[in-house]
């Protein structure tokens, strides 16, 4: 048995002890979301649009993960269409600033890894970056969506009459309290998985100046930000559509 493998058993193990049925659901869950952005990848590589094939995973994507991680429906379906208004939202944010900051392709540090290797795949790397950005968003954008949704559930099960308004009030003071906990999750991934490129810089004596126009730091950089952003919209998107919901039940 392979490190990966061990690994994964474990983490199966886990996730049925703590989570039971849920838990079972939720490896399920992350088994189908690999295999679709493995499909991803495989369809961009035959030249397919590279934009549609990122819309379209997307919602599979965010589809999986909200509603086989949820029983209840209202909770899953606002935390859904609040996902999906962010993501429409994101993609048009996401296209204009790729196409400005030009970070796409590979960086000065990549290049003993490519030695040898023909970069000319006849794929638009900009493209890739805007898929790139676009994909790694979506774990936040749901996480989000669902702690706001469920937080509010909880609050019409306990309070049936509440108003639209008051519901929108509360998602927002619910928001408040995730939003923190959810930007240090974000910032010590990224902090974590570069970590050996920060080395790089340190022990190249690489200026601020050349850290904050490097390609690689760039791009990662830009994906956590609009991560950020993707959570704060998140949080008022995701209370409007529950109040919305509620009103016409």
């Amino acid at each position: 048995m392979s490190t990966i493998s061990a690994l994964g058993l474990v983490l199966l193990i886990l996730m049925v002890l703590v989570g039971g049925k849920q838990g079972w659901k939720a490896f399920l869950s992350l088994i189908l979301n690999f295999g679709f952005l493995f499909m991803a990848v495989i369809l961009m590589a035959f030249h397919l649009p590279p934009l549609a094939v990122t819309l379209i995973t997307g919602v599979i994507i965010l589809a999986i993960t909200i509603f086989m991680g949820e029983d209840d429906l209202l909770t899953s379906q606002t935390a859904f269409y609040a996902s999906l208004i962010v993501l429409v939202i994101l993609v048009l944010l996401i296209i204009p600033v790729e196409h400005l900051a030009m970070v796409q392709g590979f960086g000065e540090e990549d290049s003993d890894d490519l030695e040898g290797m023909s970069i000319l795949i006849g794929i638009n790397f900009l493209k890739i970056a805007v898929t790139t950005t676009v994909l790694s968003t979506l774990g936040a954008i749901a996480e989000a969506a669902m702690a706001i949704a469920a937080g509010l559930d909880e609050i019409i099960q306990q309070h049936p009459k509440t108003t639209a308004k008051e519901l929108f009030n509360n998602g927002i003071s619910v928001g408040k309290k995730i939003i923190g906990t959810t930007f240090n999750t974000l910032f010590f991934g990224f902090f974590g998985g570069f970590l050996a490129l920060f080395i790089w810089f340190s022990g190249l004596h690489y200026s601020f100046g050349e850290i904050m126009n490097n390609k690689i730091f760039v791009a990662e950089l830009i994906m956590v930000l609009v991560s950020f952003v993707g959570v704060i919209l998140t949080v008022p998107i995701t209370a409007f559509v529950m109040g919305k919901r509620q009103q016409l039940v």
